[in-house]
């Protein structure tokens, strides 16, 4: 349609328009290409109608539904829509009572989709697996958590995951496009609504990957240009009505633990811009500050180390004024935190020295310690050599008591932590060295 002229749309329907532009055909869904393109897996499967149970993976309005349901027509099998939220065990055993019977009467399959299936329990969701087993019905799961963490691995065993993505810009501009030309009614219709040219831009913006949204905003559009005398809408009256966009996050979830590590390598890759986004999108979502400001000091120790000892200090500070201010003043001081990290030097050679001593802990637990650097406080122990041959470091020259062991015999001469040569821990790297040299090692 003309990118100039205002888009005339109108709806009189009960149904919600989401659901009246769902696709019919595979050819008219939109997006997901790397599942549904010419040759690609489960295109293939469903031409074939060699369908298995399934489970979709992805956000929402990624189209998990809607491919259910090509799916169910494309193999002409009864589909049979199933809600983890609403129904339980019982509708289970009711649904599949009925698809024995189908099965058994007519020779026709049922897919039994269940939306959400994530919100099932261990319990719940084992209820699926005789029925599942036996073929008396195709399971089609969606799901927008990980399978991995949420999923039994009895019914993961059984079933293909599909990963479905967010879909892209053109994609939702496309469908928007294609139900404003199947509902519009043309140019002074009553009832209609005009969209001034940009107005589409926002639409497709707004919707962040899922068509649900986008489709649900345009009926919202729609409802709130009734009124407005028939004067094309505005991008402004637009971002008025719509609700405000939330981040996609889970404190409790994979997206949780994703932008984690978002944050901490973009840190680490020295990304101010990057790592200030993160710790935003984190914190504009609801996540606890605390636990962030806690991330933060690990990225200092793990990633900063000696190499600038200053960081350690400036993010136990920027805990601390979190901790007295809250949200939002205290946000602010994560912010300065954050920055300096990114900006710092790196080194994560304390973190890999601490890895080698742990290691060394686990597989020498018993190791005596030399008698030299044993304690003496009774006769009995003097007797026994404790302490004997010990050298104080502060009497001797220079504060330092050369050839003195302080390994156990089967560590001796080990070399865990080795500085490197960026920022503080270049000069830590040159004191290392001149007490390895004393001791000859």
């Amino acid at each position: 349609m003309p990118k100039d002229e205002p888009t005339l749309f109108s709806s009189s329907h009960r149904e919600p328009l989401a659901a009246r532009m769902r696709p019919r055909t595979l050819d008219d869904f939109l997006g997901q290409d790397q599942l549904l393109g010419e040759g690609k897996p489960l295109r293939e499967v469903i031409r074939r109608g060699e369908v298995t149970s399934m489970v979709f993976w992805g956000p929402p309005g990624s189209g998990k539904t809607t491919l259910a349901r090509l799916i169910a027509n494309y193999t002409d099998r009864h589909f049979e829509p199933f809600s983890a939220v609403t129904d339980g065990v019982p509708r289970v055993r009711e649904i599949t009572a009925d698809a024995e019977d189908r099965l058994k009467k007519e020779g026709r399959g049922t897919i039994l989709f269940c939306d959400e299936i994530h919100r099932f329990n261990r319990a719940q969701q084992d209820a699926f697996l005789p029925w599942v087993e036996k073929g008396i019905v195709t399971l089609i799961g969606a799901t927008t958590e990980n399978p991995s963490f949420e999923i039994t691995s009895a019914l993961l065993s059984r079933v293909r995951v599909f990963v479905l993505e967010p879909l892209k810009a053109e994609h939702v501009r496309a469908i928007v496009e294609r139900a404003i030309e199947k509902e519009g009614k043309g140019k002074g219709e009553t009832g209609t609504v005009q969209l001034a040219p940009d107005a589409l831009d926002v639409l497709v913006t707004q919707a962040d990957g899922d068509a649900r949204r986008a489709l649900n905003a345009l009926e919202a559009v729609m409802e709130h240009g009734r009124g407005a005398g028939g004067a094309p809408i505005t991008r402004d009256a637009i971002e008025a009505v719509l609700a405000k966009r939330m981040p996609r996050y889970d404190k409790a979830g994979e997206e949780h633990y994703n932008l984690v590590s978002a944050l901490h390598k973009a840190v680490r890759g020295s990304d101010v811009e990057g790592a200030l986004y993160w710790l935003a999108r984190m914190l504009s979502a609801g996540e606890d500050g605390l636990y962030l400001a806690r991330r933060i000091v690990r990225i200092a120790t793990e990633d900063i180390g000696l190499a600038d000892p200053a960081a350690l200090s400036i993010c136990v500070t920027a805990k601390d004024a979190y901790h007295f201010l809250g949200s939002p003043e205290g946000e602010l001081a994560l912010a300065e935190a954050v920055v300096y990290l990114a900006t710092a030097p790196k080194s994560n050679r304390v973190y890999a020295a601490w890895g080698k001593a742990t290691d060394a802990a686990r597989e020498h637990p018993a190791e005596p310690v030399p008698l030299h650097i044993r304690n003496a406080p009774t006769p009995l122990m003097k007797d026994l050599k404790y302490g004997a041959g010990y050298r104080y470091d502060h009497a001797e020259d220079g504060g330092f008591a050369a050839g003195q062991v302080y390994l156990p015999d089967a560590l001796r001469g080990a070399k865990w932590y080795e500085p490197s040569d960026r920022g503080f821990e270049q000069e830590v790297g040159k004191r290392l060295t001149a007490w390895r040299d004393k001791l000859g090692l």
